[in-house]
């Protein structure tokens, strides 16, 4: 299965279209949100800390999800074909694709924190921007698996179409563009339920100088067991059909 993962995780990189979309969307979209804002004061230095998690949070959502439009391009070509010839069973190869998905979001995570800390002068403890890296990045699970689901139930075409749906609602529900404290009531506590809020929760955390609630890693761990089931039904419908 390491073999499998390394394959993958090079092939996800040499995409042009993860490079440019991936990494460089979030990047410009951090760059003009927290120039909004204007460039000094005590709710500016803040706006910057939030939007930095939050835009670092929205990359690796994308990235993630990405995954599955790369697994719809795989059973397109055959490739779940080959798959089924082999040892793994569908519980490993989704684990598979899920850890080689999970490396893959991490240049995202990367380049945003390092444009807040080089551009935008954000001071955080070296205990806190490797909190952020870790959390971010375990985080980024259940969006692997929700684009792995998607991605084995499409087309190519549909998957790309529906990934980059949800992660528009989930960015935006999520208050990863904005904070949810703006939203009206009721919208607000729906966002409390969502993946993507609980996900930018723990990058938000650790800048606050703790650590995130139980109810944070509780929601997460339930999306997470809902899309990995989705991810392993999905392999296992288009094992039998491609």
């Amino acid at each position: 299965m390491i073999d499998y993962i390394r394959l993958e995780v090079r092939r996800t990189l040499r995409d042009k279209g993860f490079v440019i979309f991936g990494i460089g969307m979030p990047v410009v979209m951090y760059l003009l949100l927290t120039h909004i804002a204007g460039d000094s004061g005590k709710d500016a230095d803040a706006w910057k800390v939030s939007a930095m998690v939050g835009m670092a949070s929205y990359g690796a959502l994308g990235a993630a999800l990405g995954t599955g439009t790369g697994v719809a391009e795989d059973k397109k070509l055959g490739w779940l074909r080959q798959l089924r010839i082999t040892p793994l069973s569908p519980a490993r190869v989704v684990v598979g694709r899920g850890l080689s998905g999970s490396v893959t979001v991490l240049p995202a995570i990367a380049v945003v924190l390092l444009l807040g800390a080089l551009v935008n002068d954000v001071q955080l403890s070296a205990g806190q921007w490797a909190g952020l890296v870790v959390l971010l990045w375990l985080g980024t699970a259940p969006f692997t698996l929700l684009g792995m689901g998607n991605g084995y139930r499409l087309s190519a075409q549909a998957a790309g179409m529906v990934n980059g749906g949800c992660m528009m609602v989930l960015a935006i529900i999520g208050g990863l563009w904005f904070p949810v404290a703006a939203f009206p009531g009721w919208l607000e506590k729906i966002s409390r339920w969502t993946p993507s809020n609980r996900f930018a929760e723990l990058g938000w955390s650790i800048t606050a100088g703790h650590g995130p609630s139980a109810g944070t890693i509780l929601v997460l761990a339930a999306w997470l067991a809902v899309f990995g089931a989705y991810a392993v039904y999905a392999y296992r419908r288009a094992a039998r059909t491609a």
